[in-house]
């Protein structure tokens, strides 16, 4: 039987191209994405980078991205340069172990197309990158994690005048349709909730990419406080973020979540810096 609506909707793709046609978010040159009925999954097998950036990337800035992947710190979650061994904790870790248990990202951060990627969703008001970058971070939750030993997720915090500069934040648009997102591929969130109402940050700080070393602990002491502590005692939480660089920021996070009662805190972000 012919399908008259996918005919109609093939159709309709082919007008809207020609008359407006699609830029690169990263390069700005004009391509030909995939219609949009290619970027339908149906398990985490189907959440690849390539499946889900090739719409908003040209054929040219899709492959500029490079996965973490094992040997990894079991802690911090860098890569070891050497590609042989197990995953284990790395020298950094052992001398200054950081306040958080655990840290994982999806890609590194150093691959300048991936970067420009979020630079385009975080200051470029690309919002439509939300979509495939929540479910890519999905995926990595459900590689790393066990999803019952996680009770709350909660996105780093912007300043309220950041936040009213910006728009939104960007670490929680990659986790508010997280649910959606289980539900169609059935699995069970039940036991974790979204939670944007505990940590907040209460000071202006300078961006933490201008800065080195000491200055980034110093530029961030005391900027975050947590409100209504008793949604977080004995709660194991995952911080989630755009993007880990030296840890900085997460790590000031997590100070003060576990001062409030949290039993332990864990890491998600887009990138790692290596």
């Amino acid at each position: 039987m012919i399908d008259f609506r996918k005919i109609w909707d093939r159709i309709a793709y082919a007008l809207v191209e020609a008359v407006f046609p699609t830029k690169c978010l990263v390069c700005g040159e004009f391509f030909s994405p995939p219609q949009r009925e290619d970027m339908l999954w149906e398990d985490l097998q189907d959440i690849t980078y390539q499946r889900l950036m090739a719409p908003f990337l040209c054929p040219t800035c899709l492959p500029g991205f490079s996965p973490v992947e094992s040997p990894i710190c079991s802690k911090c979650g860098i890569m070891f340069r050497s590609r042989d061994g197990e995953d284990r904790v790395c020298s950094n870790c052992s001398m200054t172990p950081g306040r958080f248990r655990m840290a994982r990202a999806l890609g590194i951060y150093n691959d300048q197309t991936f970067k420009k990627a979020i630079h385009s969703y975080k200051y470029d008001e690309k919002i439509q990158l939300a979509r495939p970058f929540e479910k890519l971070l999905f995926s990595v939750f459900i590689r790393h994690w066990n999803k019952n030993d996680i009770d709350l997720v909660m996105p780093v915090p912007l300043h309220i005048k950041r936040f009213r500069e910006r728009g939104f934040n960007q670490a929680y648009h990659l986790i508010r349709h997280w649910p959606r997102i289980a539900e169609k591929l059935d699995i069970d969130l039940s036991v974790m909730r979204i939670e944007r109402n505990v940590i907040f940050k209460t000071k202006k700080t300078k961006p933490q990419a201008t800065l080195k070393g000491k200055d980034r602990k110093k530029n961030l002491a005391g900027a975050f406080s947590v409100k209504n502590a008793h949604k977080i005692r004995g709660k194991r939480i995952l911080l989630v973020d755009d993007v880990f660089t030296t840890g900085t920021t997460a790590d000031e996070c997590v100070k003060e979540l576990l001062k409030n009662g949290a039993e332990y805190v864990d890491i998600i972000t887009l990138a790692r810096r290596m």
